[in-house]
């Protein structure tokens, strides 16, 4: 995918037997609740090791930094979350020169040994600034859309990651995690306290749709004009980039049944009410239909009125078995654009619903 994961840089890239189990998250499950034990619980490592080493095999995305301190100070997530409106005077205008200068210009004002007081006040406003100025873009609310799903796929790799390879998850409170917006994964994400939860999709879920990607999306729809149905997108891109990379990893390394445990898990987190519907199954033989009108988000069309969450009548649109979800003949597509075809020199996605940018109308103003 074009630039799907590259965090670093601020720019990311059916059911099976008993249909009447229903998880305590209240989305059905659809393996036979046996069977899907077994795929968390056999050949597993069920202690989490205090620096969740099992994950550094895969690298910079899935691997989480541990430590009760961190190495400087650093607001926790659930600091960036808890200020949805935010300051509008922190939010430079988009004439400003200085938004423009790379993000390691040594004309920033800088603290010594600390972040700087504005990333403590604000750390998502910093954060996507950082990332405006990373992809030279005067549209906040593109950086915004970008930011969203990094981390959102940051969150996703380590959740599944220690999902497949322990059968357990670490705690990812937003409370327990430490944040630094200037910097890129591994370093950007410092848990404080490692303890285990079980590894179902009900607690998958809990853990990353609820704790953190609910709470962030009303953060930045307050601050930003960003469709619900975009913030999802990216939420279900984010999850499916960070479950093929794990699955590809799986199946180099002779790791069957991580690689298994990994398409089970996606296969359920895809019929979550807040990702059904958002992504679209097709064979890898083309473009997407270039009539098809992206749901939920930026369309070339700014009269068409926003259709915010995906139509719950589509939440079948995949029409592939699970075993196909993460093959490399599958393309799963998405309903929703994230924006990255408005960023200077940008074009569409490996996943976009566009099969080309679309030319931005005059009438929809950004950010």
């Amino acid at each position: 995918m074009l630039l799907r994961m590259e965090y670093a840089n601020g720019v990311v890239i059916p059911r099976v037997g008993d249909a009447g189990w229903t998880s305590p998250a209240g989305f059905p499950c659809g393996f036979p609740v046996p069977l899907l034990l077994l795929l968390l619980v056999v050949d597993l490592d069920l202690n989490l090791d205090p620096g969740l080493t099992a994950l550094r095999p895969l690298g910079g995305f899935f691997l989480l930094r541990t430590a009760a301190v961190p190495p400087r100070p650093l607001p926790t997530l659930a600091r960036a979350y808890a200020d949805p409106a935010g300051d509008p005077s922190r939010h430079r205008p988009a004439g400003d020169p200085s938004r423009h200068r790379p993000a390691d210009d040594p004309s920033r004002p800088r603290t010594s040994g600390d972040l700087s007081p504005d990333v403590h006040r604000d750390p998502l406003a910093a954060r996507v600034r950082r990332v405006a100025d990373a992809l030279r873009t005067p549209e906040l609310r593109v950086a915004a859309s970008v930011a969203h799903q990094g981390l959102a796929a940051r969150l996703w790799s380590v959740a599944l990651g220690c999902a497949a390879l322990y059968g357990s998850l670490p705690d990812l409170d937003p409370a327990l995690l430490r944040w630094d917006p200037a910097a890129g994964a591994p370093d950007d994400l410092w848990l404080t306290e490692v303890r285990p939860l079980p590894a179902d999709p009900a607690t998958l879920a809990a853990t990353v749709l609820d704790a953190h990607l609910d709470p962030l999306a009303t953060a930045l729809r307050a601050r930003h004009r960003l469709a619900p149905g975009l913030l999802w997108g990216n939420a279900a891109s984010a999850l499916v980039g960070a479950a093929r990379r794990l699955h590809h990893w799986a199946g180099e390394t002779g790791r069957a049944q991580a690689g298994e445990r990994t398409r089970a898990l996606i296969a359920q987190l895809l019929r979550h009410p807040r990702l059904r519907g958002t992504l679209t199954g097709v064979p890898d033989t083309g473009t997407p239909d270039d009539t098809e009108t992206p749901n939920g988000t930026e369309t070339p069309d700014p009269d068409l009125p926003d259709t915010g969450t995906p139509n719950d009548t589509e939440t079948s649109a995949l029409g592939l078995p699970d075993t196909a979800l993460l093959a490399p003949g599958t393309t799963l597509r998405r309903r929703s654009c994230c924006l990255y075809y408005r960023v200077p020199g940008g074009g569409v996605c490996g996943d976009c619903c566009f099969p080309r940018p679309p030319r931005s109308s005059p009438r929809a103003p950004s950010g």
